[in-house]
C-alpha cells in the first residue's frame, strides 16, 4: 500500500489527506507483442540492440535522478499552515473551509471571512496566503486583515506544521527503486526479448507510484512529482494485464486473432479516463475547494479499485493460460506470475485497497500491506530470465516461513510493549529502551527456534506423507557409513530415495577405478541395462567440481554435447548427482522425474546433494575396506610365500635383532639342530648356540659390519644322540655360518635392525668329501702298492722256490734245515703282505676268502700280541666284550690289521700310560666296536685329514701316516662304518661299526 499526503494546489484543505496508490508498468502499443524469438530476425543488426540497451539507461537514469529529488524534497521540506482553505470568489479570497484546533480556530477566523492582507501586503489570489506561509517558519505570527459582517479587523496568526505523510514513504521509495533497477536489468539482460520491454514499464510505473510523492512547494518539480505518480498509478492495472496476456507465449492455436489484438488498446481507456478526469479537477479546483477535495478523494478510491480489478483480470487470464499452455517451462513461469500477483497484491487489495475505496478508513497500520507489492516485480522477472523456475513452491514456502517469522516478532514485540507499560506505569516514555532490549533479546534467541519451527510445520503442509521419509532420508545416508558392501549399499539407497521423492527410475552408478567409466551397482525403474557412463563424456568434468547437472534445464544443458544429452534423455535420466570425495566424483546418482512428471526442486536436488556427500563416503569406506581386505590377503598370500621360501631353504635361516635376541627360526635349522622354533624364539644367540661359534661371529661381524662367513665352523647339535653314540653324546655338526645385517625398512642402508644368519650344514658333505679324498689316495696308493708288489713278487718268489728247493733234500736234524724253514716261513709271510699291499690298491676286490669271524676273538688275539708293549708302557686295558659272540663276514687278518692298528695309535697316544677300553656290541644288524683311550686327543682342525695317506701328527721317525688309511679302506671293503670322536687333552674314541654275518648279503647289495 503506497499513502502520500497531497494538499490541493489552488488552496489547501488543512487536515484532509489524501491517499492513493502507486504501481506501474508500460503502456501498450495497441497490439500484440510479439515473442523474442519470433519478432527479431538473424538479420537484426547488434546496433539496434546497443540502442534499446541505451534508452532503458537514459530512463533509469532519469527516474534516478528524479527520485532521489523527491527524496531531498521530502526529507528537508517542513510545510505550515493557518489551518483554512482559502477559496477565490467575486467578494475576494473567502475562508471557505476552517479546520477545528487550527491556528486559524486559534485566533478567531470564521468562515466566510474576506481576507485583505497579509502583514499590510494586499492579497488577490489563495496562492499569495500560501507564498506568505512558505516564507514561515512553525511559531511564525503573521497579522491577517479580515472583512467580517462589513467589519474591518486585524487578528495575529500563529503558522503551525502541517499534517504530514505516512513514515513509511522513505520505506515504499526504497521499493519503488528496487523495482525499477529489477526492470533495467532483465531489459539490459535480454534486449531482445518483447516480453522484457513490457516488464520494463511495467517496473517504470512501479517506481514513479512509489518513489514520486507530491510534496507542497507546489513548484514545477512537485508538479512533476505529483502527474507522475498519478499517471504511474493509473496506468498499473492495464499495464499488469496486458503483460499477462502476451507472457508467456502461447501455443500458435491458443494465440488470439488479429481483431482481438485490435482491442488490446481498448484496456488502457479507464486508465486515461482517470487521468483525465483528475486533469479536470486539478484545473477547476480553485472555483470550489470543497468539490475539489472530494473529486480527488474518489478518484483516489476508484483508482485502488481499478487496480483490484486489473489484478483479478491478470488473475484470470493466467489460469486460462496455464490451461492452454503444455510447455514445461512456461507453465512454471506462470506460477511465478501468479504467486507474484497473489502474495504482492493481495494482501494491499485486501487490507487496505478495497476497504479504502468502498469508504473504510483502514488503520495506518495496514500501510505495511503494499511492501509485499515489490514481489510483484521481483517474482515478474524471476519469470522472465527463468530463475529457478523449479523452486517457485520452495521459495514461496520459504517466504511464507520468513512472513510468519516475521509476524510473531511483531506480536512478541507489542505483548512485551504491552507488559513493559504494563510494569511502568510512570514515565514509561524512559523505559523505550527496555523495551527495545527485551524484545531484541527475545527475538535474536527464539529467532532460530521459531523459524526453524515455522518451516517444519509448512514443509509437513507442503510434503504432507513424504515429510517424514525426507527426514529419514537424511538419517538413513548417514548409517549408510556403517554397510562396508558397495553393492548392497547402492541396493538400500536406490530404494530409500525411490521411496523418498517418488521417482520413477533411479540408478547408482559407481566409477571404475581403472577405467574410470561409471557403471550401475543398482537401479530401479529401467526395463532395460542402465548405459554406462564414459570417462570421456561432456559430462564427467562437471561431475568432479561437484555440481548436479539437469539435462531438463535447456540453460544447463546447453553446456554439454547436443547428443549425448539426448541419449540420456532418451534413457529417462534428467538429472545426475555427483558423489564427489577428495576433489573427484567416484559416483553418480541417475534420477528420471518425479511420478508426477514434475522436474526436482532445489530442495530436492539440495537433499540429494546432501545425501551423495554421505554416500561419496560411505563408497568410499566400502572401497578402502575392500582395497584393505584384498592387501590383507595379498599381504598374507605374500607372508605365506615368504614363509615357504623360507621354510623350504636347505640351510638353517635365523634372524635376530640387535640385542642378539632371536626373531625368527626356521625349519630346517630346526630339523639339524635339534632346537624348536617355538623355544628358539624370543631367546639370545647365547642361550641357544655353542658359546666358541657365537664368539667367532662376533669378532667376524666387528671385522666385516657389511657381512661375513665362517667356513667349517663345530658345532654341537642339541639334537638327541643317535643309538650307539658313547655316553649319549649329541652329535658334532661341522657348518658354514653366514651373517648380513638387516635393515630398516626405510631403505636407511646405514641402520641395521638387526641380523640374518645363514647355517648350511656341511657335515655330511665333508664326510663324503673326506671318503673321496681318501678313496682317491688309495687309488693312488693302490698303483703304488701294485708297482711295488710286482717288484717284490718276483724276488720273494725266487727265494721261496730255492729254499724250497733246499729243504727237499736237507736233513730235519741238520741247523740248517731249521734256519731254511725261517726263511721259507718268513718269505710266506712278506708275500701275504706283498699281496695285502695288492688287495688294498684293488678297492672294492676281495681280500682274500671271507669266513665268519668273532670279533671277540679278534681283538683277543691282537691283545695277546701287544700285551708286551702295554705293560712296558704302563697302559691298562678295560675290556667290555660282549658275552655272545659278535660273528662278521670278513677276512680274518685285515681284521686284525684294522685292530692292531687302533691299539697303536692309542698306545702312541698314551706316551706316559693311561687307559685303553675296548667294547663290543651288536645293534640290531650291526657289530659295534669301540676304541677309547685317554691321550692328549686329536685337535678338531686335524679330525678331518686323519685319513689321509701320509698324513701323521707323530714326530718324525715314528709313523708313516698309513695305519689309518688302510683301516679305513679294510672297514668300508668289509661294507661297514668308522667314526672318531676325539678333545685334545680327554682322549680320542674310534666307533667302527660292521654288518653281522647274517645280513652280509643285504649290506653288499647296498654297497653296490
Amino acid at each position: 500500500m503506497l499513502v502520500k499526503d497531497l494538499d490541493v494546489a489552488s488552496g489547501k484543505i488543512p487536515g484532509i489527506t489524501l491517499r492513493y496508490l502507486g504501481g506501474g508498468r508500460s503502456v501498450a502499443s495497441g497490439r500484440r507483442m510479439p515473442h523474442a524469438s519470433t519478432a527479431l530476425t538473424v538479420s537484426e543488426s547488434r546496433w539496434l540492440s546497443w540502442g534499446r540497451s541505451a534508452f532503458a539507461v537514459a530512463v533509469v537514469v532519469g527516474l534516478i535522478v528524479l527520485g532521489v529529488a523527491n527524496l531531498e524534497m521530502r526529507a528537508h521540506w517542513h510545510e505550515v499552515e493557518d489551518g483554512v482553505f482559502w477559496s477565490a470568489r467575486a467578494e475576494g479570497v473567502v475562508a471557505a473551509e476552517i479546520v477545528p484546533g487550527s491556528a486559524a480556530t486559534s485566533a478567531g477566523i470564521e468562515r466566510g471571512d474576506v481576507l485583505l492582507a497579509v502583514n499590510g501586503s494586499p492579497v488577490q489570489t489563495p496562492a499569495d496566503v500560501i507564498e506568505f506561509q512558505h516564507q514561515g517558519v512553525p511559531g511564525t505570527r503573521l497579522t491577517y486583515t479580515l472583512v467580517r459582517l462589513g467589519t474591518r479587523q486585524a487578528l495575529d496568526v500563529s503558522l503551525a506544521p502541517a499534517p504530514q505523510g505516512s513514515s513509511m514513504y522513505y520505506v515504499l521509495a526504497g521499493v519503488g527503486f528496487f523495482a525499477l533497477l529489477v526492470g533495467a536489468s532483465v531489459r539490459l539482460r535480454r534486449p531482445r526479448d518483447q516480453a522484457t520491454l513490457h516488464f520494463f514499464w511495467l517496473c517504470v510505473a512501479f517506481f514513479g507510484a512509489f518513489s514520486f510523492s507530491f510534496n507542497g512547494p507546489f513548484d514545477r518539480l512537485d508538479w512533476v512529482f505529483y502527474w507522475g505518480d498519478a499517471i504511474a498509478i493509473a496506468l498499473l492495472a492495464p499495464l499488469l494485464v496486458h503483460f499477462t496476456l502476451v507472457f508467456p507465449e502461447r501455443p500458435a492455436e491458443e494465440r488470439p486473432s488479429a481483431a482481438t489484438v485490435a482491442l488490446v488498446p481498448l484496456m488502457y481507456l479507464p486508465a486515461l479516463a482517470l487521468s483525465a478526469a483528475r486533469i479536470l479537477s486539478v484545473a477547476r479546483a480553485s472555483s470550489n475547494g470543497a468539490l475539489f477535495s472530494r473529486t480527488i478523494d474518489v478518484l483516489d478510491r476508484a483508482e485502488h479499485a481499478y487496480l483490484f480489478i486489473g489484478a483479478l483480470a491478470a488473475l484470470a487470464v493466467l489460469i486460462r493460460a496455464f490451461r492452454q499452455i503444455r510447455s514445461r517451462t512456461a507453465r512454471r513461469q506462470l506460477r511465478w506470475i501468479a504467486w507474484g500477483i497473489g502474495l504482492g497484491v493481495g494482501p494491499f487489495a485486501f487490507g487496505y485497497a478495497l476497504p479504502w475505496a468502498f469508504g473504510a478508513d483502514p488503520p495506518l497500520a495496514l500501510q505495511l500491506t503494499a511492501i509485499p507489492l515489490g514481489l510483484v516485480p521481483l517474482t515478474f522477472a524471476s519469470a522472465i530470465v527463468r530463475y529457478r523456475l523449479r523452486d517457485v513452491e520452495v521459495i514461496i514456502k520459504r517466504g511464507l516461513a520468513y512472513t510468519a517469522f516475521l509476524s510473531a516478532a511483531l506480536v512478541l514485540y507489542v505483548a512485551l510493549l504491552k507488559l513493559v507499560k504494563f510494569s511502568f506505569p510512570s514515565d514509561q516514555s524512559s523505559h523505550n529502551w527496555v523495551v527495545a532490549a527485551l524484545a531484541t533479546l527475545v527475538v535474536v534467541l527464539l529467532a532460530r527456534p521459531v523459524k526453524d519451527a515455522m518451516q517444519d510445520a509448512i514443509d509437513r503442509v507442503f510434503y504432507r506423507d513424504r515429510y517424514d521419509y525426507r527426514r529419514a532420508l537424511v538419517g538413513f545416508a548417514r548409517d549408510l557409513n556403517s554397510d562396508l558392501d558397495v553393492v548392497r549399499l547402492g541396493q538400500r539407497l536406490v530404494t530409500r530415495v525411490v521411496e523418498t521423492l517418488v521417482v520413477d527410475r533411479m540408478a547408482l552408478m559407481l566409477a571404475d577405478e581403472r577405467s574410470g567409466d561409471f557403471r550401475s551397482i543398482g537401479d530401479f525403474g529401467f526395463s532395460h541395462a542402465v548405459p554406462r557412463l564414459g570417462r570421456q563424456s561432456s559430462l564427467v568434468p562437471r561431475f568432479d567440481a561437484g555440481h548436479t547437472v539437469a539435462l531438463d534445464d535447456p540453460i544447463a544443458a546447453a553446456r554439454f554435447v547436443a547428443e549425448e544429452v539426448e541419449f540420456w534423455r532418451d534413457a529417462g535420466i534428467y538429472y545426475f548427482v555427483p558423489c564427489v570425495f577428495e576433489g573427484g566424483a567416484i559416483a553418480v546418482l541417475a534420477l528420471g522425474r518425479k511420478e508426477n512428471d514434475e522436474p526436482f526442486n532445489s530442495e530436492d536436488l539440495a537433499l540429494l546433494t546432501a545425501v551423495a556427500g554421505q554416500v561419496a563416503t560411505a563408497i568410499e569406506n566400502g572401497r578402502l575396506y575392500r582395497q584393505l581386505h584384498l592387501k590383507a590377503e595379498e599381504l598374507g598370500r605374500m607372508r605365506e610365500f615368504n614363509e615357504n621360501i623360507l621354510e623350504s631353504l636347505d640351510d638353517g635361516l635365523v634372524v635376530f635383532d640387535v640385542d642378539e635376541r632371536i626373531v625368527r627360526w626356521n625349519r630346517a635349522l630346526e630339523r639339524f639342530y635339534g632346537v624348536k622354533q617355538a623355544d628358539a624364539i624370543g631367546r639370545t644367540l647365547a642361550e641357544i648356540f655353542d658359546r666358541e661359534f657365537v664368539d667367532a661371529l662376533r669378532g667376524a661381524q666387528r671385522e666385516h659390519p657389511a657381512g661375513a662367513t665362517l667356513f667349517r665352523v663345530a658345532l654341537t647339535s642339541r639334537s638327541r644322540p643317535e643309538p650307539g653314540a658313547e655316553h649319549d653324546q649329541a652329535p658334532r655338526l661341522l657348518v658354514n655360518a653366514t651373517a648380513v645385517p638387516l635393515r630398516a625398512p626405510s631403505g636407511d642402508t646405514s641402520t641395521a635392525v638387526g641380523t640374518i644368519l645363514l647355517v648350511e650344514d656341511i657335515t655330511e658333505r665333508v664326510r663324503l668329501e673326506e671318503q673321496l679324498q681318501i678313496s682317491d689316495k688309495m687309488a693312488s696308493i693302490g698303483l703304488l702298492a701294485a708297482g711295488v708288489a710286482h717288484e717284490v713278487n718276483t724276488p720273494l718268489t725266487g727265494i721261496s722256490s730255492y729254499t724250497q728247493m733246499l729243504l727237499e733234500g736237507a736233513d730235519p736234524k741238520d741247523p740248517k734245515t731249521v734256519l731254511l724253514e725261517k726263511i721259507e716261513k718268513q718269505t710266506f709271510r712278506a708275500a701275504k703282505i706283498v699281496n695285502g699291499l695288492l688287495n688294498l690298491s684293488r678297492p672294492g676286490t676281495q681280500g682274500g676268502e671271507r669266513i665268519h669271524v668273532d670279533l671277540n676273538a679278534i681283538i683277543g688275539d691282537v691283545f695277546s700280541l701287544l700285551e708286551h708293549q702295554f705293560e712296558v708302557a704302563k697302559i691298562k686295558v678295560r675290556r667290555e666284550l660282549v658275552d655272545a659272540q659278535v660273528m662278521v663276514l670278513g677276512t680274518e687278518h685285515q681284521l686284525q690289521q684294522v685292530f692292531l692298528n687302533l691299539f697303536l695309535n692309542a698306545r702312541d697316544a698314551m706316551p706316559r700310560g693311561g687307559w685303553l677300553s675296548v667294547a663290543t656290541r651288536i645293534e640290531g644288524d650291526r657289530a659295534i666296536a669301540e676304541i677309547a683311550d685317554t691321550g692328549s686327543g686329536i685337535p678338531a682342525e686335524h679330525l678331518a685329514r686323519i685319513y689321509d695317506p701320509f698324513f701323521t701328527t707323530k714326530a718324525i721317525g715314528r709313523g708313516t701316516g698309513l695305519g689309518l688309511s688302510i683301516t679305513y679302506g679294510i672297514v668300508h671293503e668289509h661294507g661297514g662304518a668308522i667314526r672318531c670322536d676325539s678333545a685334545v687333552g680327554q682322549g680320542t674314541r674310534f666307533t667302527m661299526a660292521l654288518p653281522l654275518a647274517e645280513a652280509k648279503s643285504t649290506s653288499r647289495a647296498v654297497r653296490k
